[in-house]
């Protein structure tokens, strides 16, 4: 895809969501000259890593009554991949001289809040920020957009623009797990999140459905208070049974629930019954977008976006609606700023996209590759190996370079450590290579002021 002859133009655009991925498209919304208003609910930068204690008042976050909280933080959490290769390209994600600031590898989610803050002052991109004010609606007009606002004060307006780029994130709506019987079971349950802190599960018996990232954390950080913590995981096969890990001699791992019961028994895939207080779902989110109205255009069918060309542009509504951020990968922030850099390129016209037909074509081929696979049309967002492949395509349409190979290799080895060594995969790595590549790469670029043996001979 060649650049465009057209001379660049500038245009009025709406981001919603002042997260990672809102601050990387406003700025280089504005590097490409738009004229750019990032609406936000919160009273700061930071999106998902802002942390509050507050919950939804369900705890399943199934009453389309109940008050809603957009964080799902819990208090312990710590990032799950190494901040070198969290941080945007042109501004990385270092330990900072500010001794009150955390300086590990893995550090916690206040370290990623600071973060993002900083990089919006590095970037001035506050003053394009109307907080405290949330979008409520979203619809085509005449070629352009209206967008209708509402802030804190209750006062609404509706404004005109000629894109909007969706950047709300998509860790609010809960996904659940069917769990036959669960009607009738008399337990407690739980999204992770709703999940802050352990001592609400104190002397409890205590199931975690879902081993990823934050079931892993949190059936660990219930084991601190609770009596026992047993894990249904599908990634485990029908017989699995193993107590984990010898230091800990209250958590066990398991294969799938088989069934729950009105005595508050539950039965698991490989036999093995227990009777417990409360069930927790680290069970993912669902896409939902309730603000945007496309005369049934888009829909969601599986938890898959349908039709979006390439993840980011719908091709009958393109350029003027696109997504930032929807695929699931360890490369989030980067992912972030190159389809950012495709969004703001194709909107000020230095690039072009294939026509609508040749892009409904693409996604025609992208489901038949994933029936060919046997995956369900759930599968369409999540990458997983092809992530590279994916980001590198999206550089070349807007003349970046591709994705580092420290970047891409820190991401694949630290999943596999998260993965064979959930309890210590943040202190102990065998990756120092990369970490050495990554920061003599900072250097290189004169990204960083110090030398790079400067942190790796202090790296803990």
């Amino acid at each position: 895809m060649a650049p465009a002859q057209n001379p660049i133009s500038s245009k009025h655009v709406a981001v919603i969501g002042a997260g990672a991925a809102g601050l990387v498209a406003a700025r280089e919304l504005r590097r490409e000259g738009q004229s750019v208003v990032v609406f936000d609910r919160e009273k700061q930068v930071g999106g998902l890593w802002i942390y509050s204690p507050k919950t939804d008042s369900d705890p399943l976050s199934l009453d389309p009554t109940r008050s809603i909280v957009h964080t799902s933080l819990y208090e312990s959490l710590r990032t799950n991949i190494p901040r070198e290769c969290m941080g945007f390209t042109d501004y990385p994600f270092v330990p900072s001289d500010d001794v009150s600031r955390d300086p590990r590898r893995y550090p916690s989610h206040k370290e990623v809040l600071a973060y993002l803050q900083d990089f919006a002052k590095e970037f001035k991109i506050e003053k394009m920020v109307r907080f405290e004010t949330e979008v409520v609606r979203v619809e085509p007009v005449n070629g352009k957009w209206s967008v209708r606002s509402k802030n804190s004060g209750g006062f609404s307006e509706e404004e005109i623009f000629d894109a909007v780029v969706v950047c709300s994130g998509h860790y609010t709506e809960p996904n659940l797990a069917h769990i036959p019987g669960i009607e009738s079971w008399p337990g407690k349950q739980i999204h992770s999140h709703n999940y802050r802190v352990p001592d609400p599960f104190k002397d409890e018996v205590v199931v975690v459905i879902g081993n990823f990232a934050s079931g892993a954390d949190i059936s660990r950080d219930i084991c601190k208070v609770a009596n026992e913590v047993h894990i249904a995981s599908r990634a485990s096969g029908p017989d699995t049974y193993e107590k984990l890990p010898r230091h800990i001699n209250n958590l066990w791992m398991h294969s799938q629930i088989d069934i729950v019961r009105e005595d508050g028994s539950i039965v698991f895939q490989n036999g093995k019954m227990v009777y417990a207080d409360t069930i927790v779902h680290c069970t993912g989110y669902k896409y939902y977008f309730p603000f945007l109205e496309t005369n049934g255009y888009i829909n969601i069918d599986d938890n898959c976006i349908d039709p979006l060309y390439k993840h980011i542009f719908p091709p009958a509504l393109a350029p003027g609606l696109s997504f930032i951020g929807l695929p699931a990968m360890g490369l989030q922030f980067y992912m972030f700023e190159v389809q950012s850099k495709w969004v703001a390129a194709v909107l000020s016209e230095r690039v072009t996209l294939p026509s609508i037909d040749n892009m409904m074509e693409d996604l025609r081929l992208s489901y038949e590759n994933l029936e060919a696979l046997n995956f369900p049309k759930r599968y369409m967002h999540r990458l997983g190996r092809i992530q590279c492949e994916y980001l590198n395509w999206i550089t070349e349409q807007c003349g970046f370079p591709h994705v580092e190979h420290w970047r891409d290799q820190e991401v694949v080895q630290g999943y596999k450590r998260l993965m064979f060594q959930p309890e210590t995969f943040r202190e102990e790595w065998d990756d120092d290579d990369l970490m050495k590549e990554a920061y003599e790469d900072f250097a290189r670029k004169n990204l960083i002021s110090f030398h790079p043996s400067r942190f790796l001979e202090t790296k803990s």
